[in-house]
């Protein structure tokens, strides 16, 4: 290390860093943003005795962070990047034979495992900017450890974080834990509130002006997004141009937007500043200051984000619009103020579309701590932050393992020869979901990269070279060769944003995306966002090189060309139109989508849809292009299939029978024919189960005979009665009312003297017996007449009866075996009700006397003996002169 090197907060940590790696494997290292751990690390352990001369391999989660950390180190050391110090990153690499140190993506990180699972050469692997739980940073480390316990053990592998949850890491790791304190000042938080039906954007825009006013030094924003940073810039510079003060155009030479400030900042309207910008700052004692706008996300060119990293020029005053980019991974000098609108832009997978979208999300509370502390990094600083001090945020971020789409993880996991049927696993910090692991196994099978066995297949191998993710890969490699420039294309517009604006940018016909990119490479007319077609322009030139094209894809391909390409992607999303709706479609899975009503796709008879809106009907297709149904004939023949299929029409309560011709779910042709008597049975089943028992024909006989086998199977479970409740009767369809389904083809057809029937043979004869004996259907009562019992669940059975037919009778009535009275009912004369008891003696020694007073008068004709012990029971009234 050169002499001048400075000095940093982690400084003193050091020797015992190297301390720690020279006597144990792995180490868990915590240090706050700026302390240093990034740089300073790699730096000490370059002379370390068990390095011996390897490399060392420093995993960066963002390409702008890598970059930054690679040039800084290399400067350190007097060198040029690409000597001691390097980096390699997608499409970009800086290394060279003497390169001791090498700064890798983390993609990067799990190709240099997976090409040589022994690392030779390489000596440590540290891992920065852990807690971001990128997957692609879990899956390296899984396999790294794996690696030290199989073929390295003196692999050294070291985890770093500024926010790590440090206790839980070293456990995961067997490792021992170290912790630097870093360097910060006192920073205010501030929570300046939102105006009515105010956007993000213009809330930041306003207290951007004002941290300038309040506070000395550069003002760093977090946005969720490279549209909102446009947005915002483009509203701050039209109010610095409103006030007349000094700006500087940014580090580009343009907007965001790519020309100008793009329509964003045309349509904004200016919101008043307490203090304008380009006013003479009070943070500089006056002195008149310049105000440079300048963004920061992974989209921008190398030149642009190196000149984002770099101190502003004296006298000038800057304001840094980032992406979470700048949370962690990378240090701007200056900053005293930080705004944060507490969102961030992150993948999540959708299981019900199979689709995985940039959401807009809610930053943790580690997060959130995070770019606050970058206000006091120099000197004491101010926080604001756009949400309501009473809301709370998770104390931490999701790992992305959890929630994300994991067909490269599948496809990796296959390669280091990991199936689904097999007993090994890695040592993994947060296990993938096997339900997830399970649909991405299911995907890749379907694309080829994988066999029957879940075992890598040769395409699943050169997928995993070409470096794309498993879909896109699919479709690179099964392209013609003459259409590997279009290819090319295609891969790199599939994973960037639409560069479409405007009135193009509504347009659901991805075709609409590459004629604005040819039109740009061709220097003709496009109406698209020029910085972020020359952002895919490089992604597309990165793509060529690995697909050893030689040139660029111009002019307009064929209608279908697209859609025909990209259909190898995305086999399962495959959409054709409904005939008696043009604007609805049927998806290969069965669900249905639709078209809006200003589409550009309208007519199309078969479509590949590439971006989906999941709704519960009918998802909305936000993306899609048109092929030709011969390609999918021809390149996906096992997908077609001519079977018998049944379907039961609720209409008619019955069971319909057809022949179809389908590709997947999607059905081609279709004719009725005949239901075979085993066809119908299970199309039954599930029908009833699927509507419930209510919709069998229920007589009250059935009714009440349920009712009592389920009342007896609780008084008296010795006797084994078979459980007759909803759910099991359900769940046993099959035992004990398929038998009277046979030959039937509609649900009307059963009786319910057969549905009776059904539940009297689910019993055995000694069964019936009891039941008959201890839950009976109706009990004999003094009076020589029979009358029901009401069976309710969980409750006694009731037992309404005539008081006068009770006289003569001392004790209340039991059934289960003795163990349950009856509920007794007592009625009037009239069937009305006099009392409800199951003490049927305290009634006639305690309430009878009042009963017979306030009754015999209404009813004379009836009789009210004293003595109810010795009067004979009657169900009529007095005999004519008595």
């Amino acid at each position: 290390m050169s002499s001048a090197a400075p000095t940093f907060p982690i400084t003193p940590l050091l020797p015992d860093i190297r301390a720690s790696l020279a006597a144990t494997p792995r180490l868990v290292l915590e240090a706050p943003p700026g302390a240093g751990k990034t740089t300073q690390v790699p730096l000490a352990l370059l002379d370390a005795p068990w390095l011996d001369g390897r490399k060392i391999v420093v995993l960066e989660p963002r390409r702008i962070a890598a970059r930054a950390a690679a040039q800084f180190m290399a400067r350190q050391l007097g060198d040029e990047v690409g000597q001691t110090v390097g980096y390699r990153i997608r499409f970009e690499s800086k290394v060279g034979a003497a390169t001791r140190i090498e700064v890798v993506t983390e993609g990067i990180l799990t190709r240099l495992i997976q090409d040589d699972p022994e690392l030779a050469g390489i000596g440590a692997i540290l891992f920065d900017e852990f807690h971001e739980r990128h997957l692609a940073g879990d899956l390296g480390a899984a396999l790294a450890l794996d690696v030290q316990a199989t073929l390295r053990p003196e692999l050294r592998l070291v985890v770093m974080s500024a926010t790590l949850e440090g206790e839980r890491i070293a456990r995961w790791l067997d490792a021992p834990r170290l912790t630097s304190p870093g360097r910060s000042f006192p920073v205010r938080v501030e929570h300046p509130p939102a105006r009515t039906q105010e956007s993000v954007e213009h809330h930041l825009a306003r207290v951007a002006r004002q941290a300038l006013a309040e506070n000395d030094g550069d003002v760093l924003a977090f946005l969720p997004g490279r549209r909102e940073i446009a947005r915002t810039q483009a509203m701050l510079e039209e109010t610095v141009a409103r006030d007349g003060g000094p700006l500087l155009p940014s580090p580009s030479g343009r907007g965001i937007g790519g020309e100008g400030t793009g329509e964003a900042g045309r349509r904004a309207s200016p919101v008043p500043s307490p203090a304008p910008v380009g006013a003479p700052s009070p943070g500089r004692r006056g002195e008149s200051t310049r105000i440079e706008i300048v963004p920061l996300h992974g989209e921008l060119s190398l030149a642009e984000q190196q000149s984002a990293l770099s101190p502003a020029e004296p006298g000038t005053r800057r304001i840094v619009l980032a992406t979470n980019v700048a949370e962690s991974s990378v240090t701007l000098p200056g900053i005293r103020a930080v705004i944060d609108a507490g969102l961030a832009r992150e993948p999540r997978f959708d299981p019900n579309s199979g689709f995985t979208r940039l959401e807009t999300v809610a930053i943790s509370q580690a997060s959130a701590d995070q770019r606050a502390g970058r206000a006091g990094r120099v000197a004491e600083g101010t926080a604001y932050r756009l949400w309501p001090q009473s809301k709370r945020l998770d104390p931490a971020r999701t790992a992305e393992i959890a929630q994300a789409e994991l067909s490269g993880l599948a496809l990796e996991l296959a390669a280091w020869g990991i199936t689904a049927s097999s007993s090994d696993t890695l040592r993994w910090l947060d296990a993938p979901p096997s339900g997830a692991l399970a649909q991405a196994r299911g995907l890749l099978a379907n694309l080829g990269a994988l066999d029957g066995d879940s075992r890598i297949a040769a395409l699943g191998r050169r997928m995993l070279e070409l470096g794309a993710t498993p879909r896109l890969g699919a479709a690179a490699l099964r392209a013609p060769e003459n259409l590997r420039p279009l290819v090319a294309d295609l891969l790199a517009l599939m994973e960037a944003r639409s560069p479409l604006r405007g009135e193009q940018g509504r347009s659901d016909d991805f075709r609409v995306r590459v004629a604005a990119l040819h039109a740009w490479r061709d220097r003709r007319s496009h109406g698209a966002d020029a910085g972020a077609l020359a952002a895919i322009e490089q992604a597309s030139k990165g793509w060529r090189r690995r697909l050893d094209v030689r040139s660029a894809a111009s002019g307009t391909p064929d209608s279908h060309a697209v859609g025909d390409l990209l259909l190898h992607a995305f086999p399962d999303r495959i959409a054709r139109r409904d005939e008696a709706n043009p604007l609805r479609y049927t998806l290969a899975n069965g669900r249905g989508a639709r078209l809006h009503e200003n589409t550009a796709l309208l007519g199309e008879p078969w479509l590949v849809a590439l971006d989906l809106r999941f709704e519960a009907r009918d998802s909305l297709i936000l993306a899609a292009a048109p092929f030709d149904p011969r390609t999918l004939e021809r390149d996906y023949p096992q997908c077609f299939v001519r079977e018998r299929a049944l379907r039961w029409n609720d209409a008619r309560d019955a069971v319909e029978a057809f022949e179809e011709y389908r590709y997947a779910a999607i059905v081609l042709e279709r004719r009725s024919v005949p239901v075979q008597p085993e066809d119908a049975l299970p199309a039954l089943l599930a029908a009833i189960r699927s509507k419930g028992l209510d919709a069998l024909p229920w007589s009250e006989h059935a009714g009440r005979l349920r009712l009592r086998m389920q009342a007896l199977r609780g008084w008296m479970p010795e006797l084994g009665l078979p459980d007759v409740s909803d759910g099991h009767l359900l769940a046993t369809l099959e035992d004990w009312l398929a038998p009277y389904l046979h030959a039937k083809r509609r649900l009307d057809a059963l009786t319910a003297e057969e549905l009776s029937q059904a539940l009297s043979a689910m019993l055995d004869h000694p069964q019936r017996q009891a039941l008959d004996a201890q839950a009976p259907d109706a009990l004999p009562v003094p009076s020589g007449q029979m009358r029901r019992l009401e069976y309710a669940p969980d409750a006694p059975p009731v037992l309404a009866v005539k008081l006068q037919e009770l006289f003569g009778l001392a004790d209340t009535p039991r059934v289960g075996g003795g163990r349950v009275p009856v509920t007794l009912h007592l009625l009037s004369p009239a069937g009305r009700p006099i009392q409800v008891t199951q003490d049927l003696r305290g009634f006639w020694e305690r309430t009878y006397p009042e009963v017979r007073k306030e009754l015999k008068g209404r009813y004379p004709k009836h009789p009210w003996p004293d003595d109810p012990w010795t009067a004979t029971p009657t169900h009529r009234a007095k005999p004519r002169g008595t």
